[in-house]
């Protein structure tokens, strides 16, 4: 059935005689067909008429739909209209470019354009580097996207993709102050598409890649990496590696388990599911099983045409394990789920060890639900935000580009995408830790500082900074 979401709120602006019990019985239907009630504001007051919009959230357009026609069919009511709160939010779209200096007087234009600028021009012909701290590029990130993959979507091309691209940008700015903006490209080309990040590369800081599809999104990563001289990274690889990883470091301390001997299952052979992989064999885990469609993958799988399933099949499943999901999932510590909805089933919690943690991330609907996998675990995750413990990108992404940003890193590090899991994870305390509470909050404002400043140390450290020096104002809060 779903639950209400303001994702599908409608505000109708209903007009009806101004006498008692009317508004009553206009709420009685709302609520006898399911919908949820999230704000009723008078508009007008007329002699014998009031004018009222009332949001309602659904649980889907066709929900939403059939809750304003229960509303039309009541007698003496005037439906004059019905606006979708979600589709007003993204009118003109919802970003803008300001400028960050006046230009008032002719001074002010003698500077910031012609002749000054020259001066700074010249400058930076001199000293390419200057381009960091004299232009847009100090603070500035490409979302950069192709329209193959986009969230639950699939392939819905560039155009389709852009609302999107804006949202990360928007996420960007709110969440760690860095300026993105959104670039749909209309190809899908592996080659045209490096060759565009390449040519684009001067004018940003770092570019993120976004809703590229498996194998190619690993394809470009990897090849465009060492082209371009600032950092690259794909969020949907590695920002939901990192907070995996994050709530994972959380999870087994409440557990009381250790890394490097905890059985894990992770099913999804994809993009994220190989990337959450490569992260934690890195940080001493041994005895991963990853499962596809088709089930356990093993050594035998190593001759597979499929770039990440043959990666995967040459460093897991070190005791050879075969069959389903199911008949692997016996024993297990944790399951991470990056896949697909109802894969899991609550008999295949039940034979997993005590204690078990589930990750189960696919969006919108999990690999189980949390209320079935609630009774049989001791700690449960998913990717959505109204059950506890979300395990969200933007926990990542906005800090990693602030501090890699501050000091003009040329790439991002495997150690540096692990000081950013372990900032995230450290922002809650151990005698804070619970089952319900084993990563932050997304609107906890400690963690996107937190998370620069361990990815800017690390940069240093890794001798991958132009600027070694750690701006003052960095993990300040």
């Amino acid at each position: 059935m779903g639950v209400q979401s303001p994702s599908y709120s409608v505000t109708m602006r209903l007009r009806y005689p101004d006498r008692a019990g009317q508004l009553g019985r206009i709420t009685s239907v709302i609520g006898d067909a399911d919908g949820f009630i999230g704000a009723v504001d008078i508009v007008d007051v007329r002699k014998d008429t009031i004018t009222r919009d009332i949001t309602v959230n659904a649980r889907n357009e066709h929900h939403g739909e059939q809750i304003v026609s229960r509303v039309r069919e009541m007698p003496h009511v005037e439906v004059i209209s019905v606006s979708d709160r979600t589709f007003l939010l993204h009118l003109g779209g919802k970003i803008e470019v300001t400028g960050k200096v006046p230009v008032k007087t002719r001074d002010d234009l003698s500077m910031a354009y012609t002749p000054g600028v020259a001066r700074v021009c010249r400058a930076i012909h001199a000293e390419p580097d200057a381009s960091f701290a004299l232009t847009i590029r100090r603070n500035m990130v490409a979302v950069i996207t192709d329209g193959s993959a986009v969230l639950g979507l699939g392939n819905i091309g560039p155009r389709a993709a852009l609302p999107v691209m804006e949202g990360k940008a928007l996420l960007f700015k709110e969440f760690g102050g860095v300026d993105a903006f959104p670039i749909c490209l209309d190809t899908q080309d592996v080659d045209e598409i490096i060759e565009t990040c390449i040519r684009l590369a001067p004018t940003f800081g770092g570019i993120n890649l976004e809703d590229i599809s498996a194998p190619r999104c690993v394809e470009i990563e990897e090849r465009l990496i060492p082209q371009v001289d600032i950092p690259v990274f794909h969020d949907d690889q590695h920002g939901t590696a990192v907070v995996a990883l994050a709530a994972l470091e959380n999870s087994l301390k409440v557990v009381g388990k250790n890394l490097g001997e905890v059985k894990i299952i992770i099913n999804g052979a994809g993009a994220a599911g190989t990337a959450i992989c490569k992260l934690l064999l890195s940080m001493g885990a041994g005895r991963i099983v990853v499962c596809d469609r088709e089930g356990a993958i093993s050594p035998d799988d190593s001759d597979d045409r499929h770039p990440l399933k043959r990666w995967v099949a040459e460093n897991t499943n070190p005791e050879q394990e075969t069959g389903s999901l199911s008949d692997v999932i016996r024993g297990a510590d944790v399951f991470i789920g990056v896949s697909a909805a109802d894969v899991l089933s609550e008999d295949d919690v039940k034979r997993m060890a005590k204690d078990a943690i589930v990750f189960a991330l696919a969006n919108p609907d999990p690999e189980i639900s949390p209320e079935l996998a609630a009774p049989h675990c001791k700690v449960i995750a998913t990717g959505r935000s109204d059950y506890p413990n979300q395990i969200n990108n933007v926990l990542c992404f906005p800090g990693l580009f602030k501090g890699v940003l501050e000091v003009r890193a040329s790439r991002i590090t495997e150690e540096m995408k692990v000081a950013a899991a372990k900032a995230i994870a450290a922002v809650i305390t151990e005698t804070e830790l619970s089952p319900d509470y084993v990563i932050p909050s997304v609107f906890d404002r400690r963690v996107a500082d937190a998370v620069a400043l361990a990815v800017s140390t690390s940069a240093v450290d890794a001798g991958v900074a132009r600027r070694r020096t750690k701006p003052a104002h960095l993990g300040t809060g």
